[in-house]
């Protein structure tokens, strides 16, 4: 469970989604994209973060993977579903390339299944073959058009039109030759089609001199288009053929079609592996970006992460300047951290790279961490951050932190991590210090994990004092008076209010 329903736009996680969306190469991974959510179930996480760790590592070998043809046949299959319906030629077309690209994937992993075994268990639900595709090669071409040799009777109708129209051609070139000798066509001017039929461009006041029948004008009206009497008869025979040979291609889609839906169950399998495979790599691109890693996982609430990045920090300083890792741990002994320092000293980018990892972590997301971090998995993420004042529900904003600080207490448990940014702030220090110590003795007693950043001097004397808590601070450069942005844990820091003025 996570709370608030906003946690993912307070940590930034709605850009991280936004990012691998942008990554994803077809609409079949953004949908798995859109649907990551927060899980606390350690058997259904760790494939997840092995799959996305195993395809980091083909990306990294250079090996050839398919990257073209991850199509999303959803439209299709629905239209296909229905009898006597039929897809076109460019639909067969794209299926075929896309099928081709799932038989290369399943072949690549079962070729690696000893390096890719989390890859490799995604093809066991895989039964497609070449019949298909070989099937569909077989009446589409590569410019998605039904091939002559598809049927015998397509194959008659085709030459049979291939013959009227060379016929018609000579006719209408024998009359072209004339009627410019004439002097009837308009100067450059070509024989061109209209309405489908083979017409000559005649100037307006020669078109009684000419039998035929005019079928268009130009928008000026100084030329017509006119259809020779003697071309009629061979027009008329072209365009019967040409409605026999749209009737022949649209007999062999169904059958094409009928063979497709007898395999729909089969290539919906095959297409929900290629989502995964779109969506894993999405997920790995991202994590090539990051310089992620997966950490040493354990199925109990737990962290100790070395040299941590907050990834929107990391990619928005690239180039420009280094990114000061964050080394942190929360364990058993000190569930709770204190974390105190001057004002733009890091405090709340330390809380928010806390929460967001933590949070890729259970989306299965590799994270930012040096790769003999360790990592552990929390049932729940409640976080406090920011200004959350509600003109609706007429909160102002220390009411609404308290709001939130109960409901911590109330369903939090030992499997719980809270994130409170600058704890007890918002009302009179004297009171808000008081409020945020007894919010924590609550959140000790109940063995609740967390990190909190304050300016209390209160909260550190009680980090000091009680067992299960520490002190942690951001360092501060005293004599350039600038923050180093270094989290120090054992020992509380100063806020240097006055040494900045």
């Amino acid at each position: 469970m996570v709370y608030p329903s906003d946690i993912e736009s307070k940590l930034g996680f709605d850009t991280i989604r936004q990012r691998l969306q942008g990554y994803c190469l077809s609409s079949l991974g953004v949908r798995l994209v859109d649907r990551i959510n927060f899980t606390h179930d350690f058997d259904a996480l760790e494939p997840l973060l092995k799959q996305c760790l195993e395809f980091v590592q083909i990306i990294e070998r250079g090996d050839t993977f398919p990257s073209s043809h991850y199509f999303d046949p959803a439209e299709l299959f629905s239209k296909a579903m229905a009898e006597g319906s039929y897809l076109d030629e460019p639909d067969f077309l794209q299926l075929a390339y896309s099928m081709g690209t799932i038989i290369t994937c399943r072949d690549y992993f079962i070729k690696n299944q000893e390096q890719c075994p989390f890859l490799f268990k995604l093809t066991y639900p895989v039964t497609l073959t070449n019949k298909l595709i070989l099937r569909i090669n077989q009446i589409i071409d590569e410019h998605a058009r039904v091939r002559d040799s598809s049927s015998a009777e397509l194959a008659r109708i085709r030459k049979r039109l291939r013959e009227e129209q060379s016929r018609s051609r000579k006719l209408i070139d024998q009359i072209y030759r004339f009627a410019v000798e004439q002097n009837w066509v308009p100067e450059g001017a070509l024989p061109t089609i209209r309405g489908g039929r083979l017409v000559l461009p005649v100037l307006a006041e020669h078109k009684r001199r000419m039998k035929g029948f005019i079928l268009d004008e130009s928008a000026t009206g100084q030329t017509v288009y006119m259809e020779p009497a003697e071309v009629l008869e061979a027009n008329n025979e072209i365009r019967d053929l040409e409605y026999a040979e749209k009737r022949e291609v649209i007999k062999i889609l169904k059958l094409l079609t009928d063979d497709l839906r007898a395999n729909l169950p089969e290539l919906t399998k095959a297409y929900e592996f290629l989502s995964w495979i779109d969506f894993t790599r999405a997920k790995a691109r991202l994590a090539v970006e990051l310089d992620a890693n997966l950490p040493v996982l354990s199925p109990r609430p737990f962290l100790q992460w070395i040299s941590a990045r907050h990834p929107l920090l990391s990619i928005s300083l690239k180039g420009k300047r280094e990114l000061v890792p964050l080394s942190i741990d929360l364990q058993d002994d000190f569930r709770m951290l204190i974390v105190s320092g001057p004002n733009a000293g890091g405090k709340s980018v330390c809380l928010k790279t806390v929460g967001l990892l933590q949070y890729m972590l259970q989306c299965g997301l590799l994270i930012p961490v040096h790769p003999d971090s360790k990592a552990g998995i929390f049932q729940n993420i409640f976080i406090d951050i920011g200004d959350q004042q509600s003109i609706e529900n007429d909160l102002s904003t220390y009411s609404s932190h308290l709001k939130n600080l109960t409901y911590f207490i109330q369903f939090g448990n030992e499997d719980t991590l809270v994130l409170m940014d600058e704890l007890g702030s918002g009302t009179d220090p004297d009171f808000g210090g008081a409020i945020a110590e007894a919010i924590l003795s609550s959140l000790l007693n109940k063995k609740i994990w967390g990190v909190a950043t304050t300016h209390y001097y209160n909260l550190k004397l009680f980090a000091e004092q009680n067992q299960g808590v520490r002190n942690a601070s951001m360092r501060f450069d005293e004599q350039n008076l600038v923050p180093l942005y270094i989290l120090d844990i054992g020992k509380p820091g100063s806020s240097f209010a006055l040494e900045e003025v």
